[in-house]
């Protein structure tokens, strides 16, 4: 196994080497820009990896083309969801492919990842503003999965983005509904369509996908429980669809109290005498509980929206939906209910994501903060 260097111009070089004798004799070529001397420690640092099995073939993949291919994949081998591959785009466009798509993906280094994190957070935004550190850290997570299965494929010898990190995000705190609001909030939406879908929301934890992918047959009133198993989803590839959660922890039943009950009660007792004016007759067990009046399921992005619109009617333009789950899981706190039975009715996968999620609400109450974490990992210890 040999090599040599051989000049084409000033300061631009072509590293052959050679693999095999007499007929199996074989020749790999390879461009490099530099002096003499760092031209002959490239054409070392090749052979090395040869006889060592790190050597990578030469190749003009783009950043952009690499980016595109894994993206196709992930999503092809359901490696990601549908809302999950629509997100990895916007960021692979707006965020990477702007300012790294034309390199090559084996000549980008440490340093291009740098510039890259630099120009993010001063005119990254389409309005000419920086990024936030949590937007850039989305971006590199994105980058840095595709440069693992880069490496792991062998289009490149080493991945430049665990080389250089995203800088540090911003401590991010929960935003949720204070107590002595939460009976004005009731108030103003008592007798609105909104009414029940909130109040669900707000005395269950549960997340707005699964709201709306609440069907009749998941829903006991009599036993007040309620199974969520499912999520709606909204790409643009797809449309409106249900899908199962992401974890098994997602799938879960969880019991409503009395307000809920009679929330919904009422609320399917005027869906039914509207569906009978319109002759649509009675909704089926696998129809969704906050529908279209057709019975279809209600447009999460429209929903949002709807959400907005009457949140600023009733004064209250503040509070968006999400901080409904999140005032639930407050209140939990607040009653001391232990940290597993929290985790397991906020659908969380572990409850170790309920105390970073709500850390900063268990140092408002120090004396419930050591019971839960005594709790947590007392359960880690039985398992």
């Amino acid at each position: 196994m040999k090599g040599h260097i051989r000049e084409r111009s000033p300061g631009r070089w072509a590293i052959v080497l050679s693999l095999g004798a007499g007929k199996n004799r074989k020749l790999k070529w390879h461009s490099f820009k530099g002096t003499k001397r760092q031209a002959q420690a490239e054409c070392a640092r090749l052979i090395t990896g040869l006889k060592g099995g790190s050597y990578v073939e030469p190749s003009k993949l783009t950043v952009a083309q690499h980016l595109k291919n894994r993206l196709e994949q992930w999503e092809s081998s359901k490696a990601i969801s549908a809302k999950t591959a629509e997100r990895y785009g916007q960021l692979i466009d707006n965020q990477i492919v702007p300012y790294l798509g034309a390199l090559t993906v084996q000549k980008l280094k440490a340093i291009d990842i740098e510039t890259w994190h630099n120009t993010l957070s001063s005119t990254g935004r389409k309005d000419g503003k920086g990024l936030s550190n949590r937007s850039i850290g989305h971006a590199h997570r994105v980058l840095s999965k595709a440069l693992k299965e880069a490496s792991k494929f062998d289009l490149v010898g080493k991945n430049v983005a665990t080389a250089q990190q995203p800088p540090t995000p911003e401590e991010e705190e929960v935003v949720i509904v204070a107590q002595e609001r939460i009976k004005e909030l009731l108030a103003k939406l008592t007798g609105r369509t909104m009414y029940p879908k909130a109040i669900t929301a707000l005395f269950t934890g549960a997340r707005r996908s699964e709201l709306l992918a609440m069907r009749y047959r998941y829903l006991d009133l009599d036993r007040k429980t309620w199974e969520i198993c499912e999520s709606l989803e909204q790409t643009k590839k797809h449309g409106i669809r249900a899908k199962k959660p992401k974890t098994k922890a997602g799938r879960r039943h969880v019991t409503l109290p009395d307000i809920v009950v009679d929330a919904l009660r009422e609320h399917r007792r005027a869906q039914l005498e509207l569906r009978m004016r319109l002759g649509l007759g009675k909704p089926g067990p696998d129809d969704f509980v906050f529908a279209e009046i057709d019975g279809s399921p209600r447009a999460p992005n429209a929903f949002s929206s709807e959400w907005a619109v009457c949140a600023a009617e009733i004064g209250m333009p503040d509070v968006v939906f999400h901080a409904l789950r999140h005032t639930h899981a407050s209140q939990l706190i607040d009653a001391g209910v232990d940290i597993v039975t929290i985790s397991k009715r906020m659908g969380h996968a572990n409850p170790n994501i309920t105390l970073k999620v709500y850390a900063h609400l268990f140092r408002n109450k120090d004396g419930k903060a050591a019971d839960a974490i005594n709790a947590a990992l007392a359960n880690l210890g039985e398992g």
